[in-house]
């Protein structure tokens, strides 16, 4: 991992020419169907993107959100990813070094969950310099908000429980 990761917990304005990516995961039973949804902003334009899977973990949804967010990004950026996903930026920040270190193994000297989708995490991170946020959940932040509902939209297409 680059020391290019770095978490910060507070709210500042990203700087000019700074990507804004903010991702939410969602799962209907843990393990069960879930659903992922993410919003890319920069100078003004937004995407929204989201898709699912069958059967899956919130974990693995909150990790799938940043990875296809970060696959849309066509040059190395400054980005700020915004998330309400522990999960995702202690293992970012924290964890991650750790595990590489210890040939993945976690804390308790077990393989690390989702491991392929970590590392396919961190070969796309490398090529940014990516801060990572923590906001919580639930709590009125508009965009993170916005990627719950496209997660749990997600979730219901996986279903067939979307209404079409």
């Amino acid at each position: 991992m680059s020391a290019r990761h770095k978490g910060e917990a507070e709210a500042a304005v990203p700087a000019a020419g700074t990507v804004e990516i903010f991702c939410d995961g969602a799962c209907s039973g843990n393990p069960g169907p879930g659903g992922y949804g993410a919003i890319l902003r920069f100078n003004g334009h937004e995407k929204e993107i989201r898709g699912g899977a069958p059967h899956t973990t919130n974990n693995r949804m909150e990790l799938t959100a940043a990875i296809e967010a970060l696959k849309r990004l066509t040059r190395p950026c400054r980005v700020v990813v915004t998330t309400d996903s522990q999960y995702l930026v202690k293992g970012m920040t924290e964890w991650i070094a750790g595990w590489q270190r210890k040939g993945w193994m976690n804390s308790k000297k077990e393989p690390v969950l989702n491991r392929e989708l970590w590392e396919e995490l961190v070969l796309l991170a490398d090529r940014h310099a990516i801060e990572w946020r923590w906001v919580r959940g639930h709590d009125g932040h508009v965009e993170n908000e916005r990627c719950d509902v496209m997660a749990r939209e997600a979730l219901l297409e996986v279903t067939g429980k979307n209404g079409a």
